[in-house]
């Protein structure tokens, strides 16, 4: 028998907008420190946050902005960037976050595929639209996030003044209430092959997210954490932070465009950040910076850390260092992004120093919501043992089901998205990416981990980064290849870094080469690009005579 009985409860919505509501009533003076781009920090709270955003609403009312628009945005973490992240998807309309390190060409496409209507854009990113302007035919108009005296002169057409278009408008606004499956933002993965596939999040996965996210599974933010988001608002929504930090009534530090090691330390400094969310290259950023100057004393708690594997030496030399505790997160664009994490509970940290460094280098444990499975070449769900590998799959409400107005549904198998990650999943749940699908290396058939070659070198007290990719080998199909970037003014030979990996890894795994590089190539997001390498590399040791 199937009863048809529900529980007595009011079908209220889950939307974006009264995250921001429920940070002016309970936490109006909280603060929202800014890194502007006319050079100085701005300082603002909830509450005007709040009041700014019913004049957006208003504004973008008076731009003919609809219930199903797109508008697009181009700009770093500010507050005005923080505005429109409420104003657009509380009055209906969807915010496409336009990553303006990608291409010209991928620009224009998602621009075009999003169909954007209008683009807000920052100051540092109106030449790169006055050279695609042409090709943009959906686009009625660009609002530089400035006042009068800092705009720019520019070709654009239809080119608005940000603060003058809100200035006048009322300060309230009657925000609507609509279904919470209804698109709320807009995000196209940087993926490094073929067109970016845009991911569209509803109001409903947006607000389960932040709910997550504050949570202590995830990030743990509360009304006495100062947060500093240094991933960007452009990409995969800085992590949900936009969202989280009102929620917690966590202060918020935004970074503007200061990605340097002198900036973000300014702002650690001064604002007394507690908690960091960053990419590793970033905390290298940053320690390379600290070390140059002989600071070792903090503010700083916690640095979030996900995007790509967290090195081992990285954890060691923050924790031992710094005394700041390395916080592992996994996720991507498609999870919204915030999957798993490893928080550092009592437990965690109970442990002899070395069992708990390694744990750190792992991706953590699913969030409540997440479900995570590993599936064999076979398709079948493999054993939670710590040792069976197969590519990583997970479901949940913040997880996207399919890409915007795409009908590949190649990688979302029997309703899982495949993330192209391989990985194992221990007994407690603890889960580790061993491996990109396209980075592992397949020498003579078996596979070789570019992610553990790498984690032990950045050990070795010369390198301060490094890579490891497969190129062709005449007999072994594939062999690594090691690239390292040294440590300022240091100098190694090839021997010294094979002998570091000497006795711990497979000896079969040992690179048939070390290339000491100036730096590596990244994305716009600061990952390293393995494919740009590899193309570079690819007949590396054959022209060596290997």
């Amino acid at each position: 028998m199937h009863g048809n009985l529900n529980g007595n409860m009011m079908n209220t919505q889950l939307l974006v907008i009264d995250l921001l509501d429920y940070a002016r009533q309970q936490f109006p003076e909280q603060e929202v420190v800014s890194r502007r781009l006319e050079g100085d920090i701005h300082r603002t709270n909830y509450a005007e946050c709040w009041r700014r955003s019913c004049q957006l609403a208003h504004a973008l009312d008076g731009l003919g902005v609809g219930m199903d628009d797109c508008v697009a945005s181009m700009a770093w973490n500010t507050y005005r960037h923080l505005e429109l992240y409420y104003a657009v998807s509380g009055v209906g309309a969807i915010l496409h976050t336009v990553n303006p390190r990608l291409f010209a060409e991928q620009i224009e496409y998602i621009i075009n595929h999003a169909e954007d209507k209008y683009v807000f854009v920052d100051l540092g990113f109106v030449a790169m639209l006055e050279d695609i302007q042409e090709q943009l035919p959906t686009v009625k108009g660009y609002i530089v996030l400035t006042d009068r005296e800092h705009m720019p002169k520019s070709s654009l057409p239809n080119l608005l003044c940000y603060e003058e278009l809100i200035g006048n408008q009322p300060d309230t606004y009657d925000w609507p209430r609509f279904n919470e499956d209804h698109a709320a933002s807009l995000c196209y993965t940087s993926g490094t092959t073929g067109n970016p596939k845009g991911v569209c999040y509803s109001h409903r996965a947006l607000v389960l997210h932040a709910q997550a996210t504050v949570s202590a599974a995830l990030l743990d933010l509360r009304a006495d954490t100062v947060l500093l988001p240094m991933v960007t608002m452009y990409h995969a929504s800085a992590w949900g932070a936009p969202y989280a930090a009102p929620l917690a009534g966590a202060k918020l530090v935004l970074p503007g465009s200061g990605m340097d090691g002198t900036s973000m330390w300014e702002l650690i400094d001064s604002e007394k950040v507690n908690v960091g969310l960053g990419v590793p290259t970033i905390w290298l950023t940053l320690h390379n910076y600290l070390q140059e100057k002989q600071i070792s004393d903090t503010p700083l708690e916690r640095v979030c850390v996900g995007g790509a594997a967290s090195p081992i030496g990285m954890v060691r030399t923050y924790a031992e260092r710094y005394n700041v505790y390395w916080q592992p997160i996994w996720g991507m664009t498609e999870t919204a992004p915030l999957a798993t994490s490893l928080p550092p509970t009592p437990a965690i940290m109970a442990l002899p120093k070395e069992q708990r460094y390694k744990l750190q280098t792992t991706a953590g444990r699913a969030a409540f919501g997440v479900e995570m499975e590993i599936f064999d070449a076979d398709d079948v769900a493999v054993a939670h043992d710590g040792e069976s590998t197969g590519e990583l799959r997970v479901r949940g409400p913040w997880i996207c089901n399919q890409y915007y107005k795409n009908d590949d549904l190649s990688s979302f198998p029997n309703g899982w998205l495949g993330t192209g990650d391989i990985a194992v999943i221990d007994k407690h749940g603890y889960m580790r990416v061993v491996d990109r699908k396209k980075d592992v290396i397949k020498s003579g058939g078996e596979w070789i981990s570019s992610l553990e070659i790498e984690n032990i070198v950045s050990l070795h007290p010369l390198v301060n980064e490094c890579a490891v990719v497969g190129v062709k080998h005449p007999k072994w199909d594939e062999r690594p290849l090691l690239l390292v970037v040294l440590n300022q003014g240091e100098r190694a030979e090839q021997q010294d870094i094979l002998n570091h990996l000497q006795g711990k890894i497979a000896k079969w795994w040992t690179p048939d080469a070390v290339e000491f590089v100036v730096e590596l190539p990244k994305t716009g997001t600061g990952k390293v690009r393995k494919n740009e390498l590899r193309d570079e590399y690819l007949n590396y040791l054959i022209e060596r005579g290997a």
